[in-house]
């Protein structure tokens, strides 16, 4: 009935509409702007419009803003305020229907398809079926990955989908330069790929990859003042947690260090920014047990309290989840509940994971950093020991979290709440307990790492921590300097 609804204005012109061409438009971002651009240039002789005659050429659309799921300000300390613009607290619409994870992907794809069609004049992939080109002619596709494999000749193969149909597209190894940028292409990507047909007209021979990508904007942005710290991971509860470094920093935070540099930084603190992990939990592994020093996970949380109510009333403290912490195990994961949340100072902000900040003009994407396995699992070249570079990926696909069904367990939301639409100045990650700094066009990386020691389990996969790392980040410049502790 929504899809007739929308269709309505075709329909009342006159005009049929296929299966096809029904699910492009209904799937589109904005399906309204499109119909009304259909309308305006579509040819007098069609009667039933199909996927091939809709043309994108000229389509300006005044793209209707995603809603985030809630702005507020929400801190006493006027001199730092904060606005969440974007968190699944309070908004999930996830009861686990089919049709829900069609929602997904369908929004998924089109507002990423939209960061790509600017660059790529493409075709929906129905309109490619039936030699209706020129084998040859250099064509575009915007779709998302759905199967990798390679050919017996070592070549890649890649199926992509759109809301019309699917398609196969050839990355050649004797084209060593395309070859190795899909060396980077993970499942359920969304990309635009340019290339020929092959004389059958069944295979697309890809010529050129493109991401959704960040602009470039350079480093000549507008920031604030003073300095932000960023931290996570920190693990109270665990008889790994380093309490001693945990204490120093705390020293620190407080401006009651020795050190006198130390205290002249911790002068300029306006916001700490944590994201994620604050307690080891409880059940969160098997035979975690024999590793809790705090084997409540209530008292893991006093804990945690104690220490951030202690922090001056003149830093405001943002907190998101993560794995390791009291709420759905399903990302995007809701902010901590009542119970926890009253433990803390009022003045403590608490939010969802991810979540989208403002930070007196510093936009802040926080997120646990959950999908850093699957980008270090799927993408050669990637490791632990750099997961600068795992978010680096995540900002070039304008997405936290692409696969879904791997390591990341995804509830299945109306709205992609992984989608990296506003584009951040900092985009803040942490679990997996390494530190990484990196800029990249305007928006710095940061991987804040953590304050626990080696676990048992990271000895068993070679993971080692670089635990006691603070970046802190001048919010007018967006330089970093690093706190060891």
């Amino acid at each position: 009935m929504q899809e007739m609804s929308l269709l309505s204005d075709l329909l009342e012109a006159g005009y049929q509409v296929s299966p096809q061409a029904a699910e492009l438009i209904t799937s589109h971002n904005n399906p309204r702007a499109l119909i009304n651009h259909i309308l305006g240039s579509v040819d007098d002789s069609v009667f039933v419009i199909d996927v091939e005659d809709i043309d994108f050429t000229g389509f300006e659309e005044v793209r209707e803003a995603e809603i985030p799921c809630k702005e507020s300000v929400a801190n006493t300390n006027s001199a730092n305020p904060i606005s969440v613009l974007c968190d699944i607290t309070d908004c999930s619409t996830c009861v686990g229907e089919y049709m829900e994870f069609v929602q997904y992907f369908r929004n998924r794809y089109s507002r990423l398809s939209e960061m790509i069609r600017g660059r790529v004049n493409a075709r929906p992939m129905e309109s490619l079926k039936g030699n209706r080109r020129v084998p040859g002619d250099e064509i575009s596709i915007i779709g998302m990955v759905s199967e990798i494999k390679n050919t017996s000749n070592g070549h890649r193969l890649v199926r992509f989908e759109d809301p019309t149909g699917s398609f196969q597209v050839l990355f050649s190894m004797n084209d060593k330069d395309i070859y190795e940028q899909s060396n980077k292409l993970v499942l359920d990507d969304v990309v635009g790929v340019s290339g020929n047909l092959t004389n059958d007209g069944k295979l697309l021979i890809a010529k050129k990859l493109v991401f959704p990508d960040l602009p470039n904007m350079g480093l000549s942005k507008n920031g604030s003042q003073g300095k932000a710290l960023f931290i996570s991971d920190v693990h109270i509860g665990s008889n790994t947690f380093l309490q001693e470094q945990w204490e120093d920093f705390m020293t620190f935070v407080k401006r009651q260090s020795e050190n006198p540099e130390l205290n002249k930084i911790a002068q300029q603190l306006r916001y700490i920014v944590v994201a994620g992990d604050i307690v080891d939990g409880v059940g969160i592994y098997p035979g975690q047990e024999e590793e809790l020093t705090i084997p409540d996970i209530y008292d893991q949380y006093e804990e945690v309290a104690h220490y951030f109510n202690q922090i001056p009333s003149d830093i405001t403290v943002v907190i998101g989840p993560g794995n390791h912490d009291a709420v759905r195990q399903a990302e995007p994961q809701p902010t901590f509940p009542e119970r926890i949340r009253k433990m803390f100072d009022p003045r403590i902000k608490f939010v969802g994971n991810p979540a989208l900040v403002d930070l007196d003009g510093v936009l802040v994407l926080m997120y646990h950093g959950r999908s850093i396995d699957d980008f270090v699992a799927s993408i050669q070249g990637l490791s632990y020991s750099e997961p600068e570079k795992a978010m680096l990926e995540m900002v070039k696909r304008r997405h936290l979290s692409p696969t879904y069904g791997s390591r990341v367990s995804i509830a299945p939301e109306k709205t992609d709440h992984f989608v990296i639409d506003h584009i951040p100045d900092i985009l803040h990650c942490g679990h997996v307990h390494t530190v990484g700094v990196k800029q990249y066009r305007g928006t710095l990386l940061i991987n804040s790492g953590t304050w626990q020691d080696q676990t048992e389990f990271q000895k068993r996969v070679n993971v080692v921590p670089e635990p006691a790392r603070v970046p802190v980040v001048d919010l007018a410049t967006f330089q970093p300097t690093m706190l060891q502790f």
